[in-house]
């Protein structure tokens, strides 16, 4: 695999994190803690409902940094935002849990979900099961596995684990080689992002240059680099209806004004 740099330091970094957290709250205790959460709430399928009633499927991102451009948001209020959101009329949410490198926090999915009725991806970097019956535990309906930093033994069993606790799973590539990688699980929900994770390029080439190759049965993502109604436009056009936006939004005095005005 050609892991991207910053991302293997922050796969490291995961690493440890599951040896530090698992030595203080066990698994089982993670299970019981799962055990008592609420039913999820269907990611994937409130992404398809907003397609079928003809609309942009948008699952809106709850970010306060990025290694790359560092802060994003000072004023950072998980659940105003998260009811900002639902009000714009977004199908999803994204909650960044990665304390190191993104300042997220689990308190930061937990805040946003209690405030709204939308289901909730916990974006991180997942390694281990541990971390997927962590995200149960906290609440999360969908886990995100990124092709780039997983062989496909380990993504084929985080996949499996999430999907007997019930949860959707959006599997997230940027290149020919992952999206054949990826087609060996059973998600129907693919991310493609549009930033190369060496350079920190985005281009939305990167989505159309992979749409002849998709699935008719998948649920398409395109993740980074929409910045303007035009970029929703042309990728509407070409019938692409789900969309990740995350730095966009967060960088807007309002965030669910920004995303009304985008997509709406």
């Amino acid at each position: 695999m050609n892991t991207p740099t910053i991302l293997k330091k922050i796969i490291d970094r995961k690493w440890q994190e599951v040896a530090e957290r698992s030595a203080s709250v066990s698994i089982a205790q993670l299970q019981s803690q799962a055990q008592g959460q609420d039913a999820c709430r269907g990611f994937k399928r409130a992404l398809e409902i907003k397609i079928a009633a003809g609309n942009a499927a948008v699952i809106s991102e709850i970010k306060k940094a990025s290694p790359s451009k560092g802060v994003l948001r000072e004023n950072f209020i998980p659940s105003d935002i998260a009811k900002s959101y639902e009000d714009a009329g977004a199908a999803c949410l994204s909650v960044l849990t990665d304390v190191d490198f993104f300042q997220g926090s689990d308190d930061y999915l937990k805040q946003a979900r209690a405030a709204c009725s939308l289901p909730v991806l916990r974006k991180d970097f997942m390694v281990d099961p541990y971390q997927i019956v962590e995200a149960r535990a906290l609440g999360a309906d969908c886990i995100l596995l990124i092709v780039s930093a997983l062989e496909d033994g380990q993504m084929k069993e985080l996949d499996d684990c999430a999907r007997e606790l019930g949860m959707d799973v959006l599997v997230e590539i940027h290149d020919e080689a992952e999206f054949e990688r990826a087609l060996k699980l059973p998600s129907p929900l693919l991310g493609i992002n549009n930033r190369n994770l060496h350079t920190f390029e985005v281009t939305l080439d990167t989505t159309f240059n992979l749409l002849d190759r998709i699935p008719q049965d998948t649920l398409l993502v395109t993740e980074s680099g929409i910045m303007e109604a035009k970029d929703v436009q042309i990728m509407r056009e070409r019938n692409v209806h789900g969309f990740l936006v995350g730095e966009t939004f967060m960088r807007a005095e309002d965030p669910g004004k920004q995303l009304k005005e985008l997509f709406f």
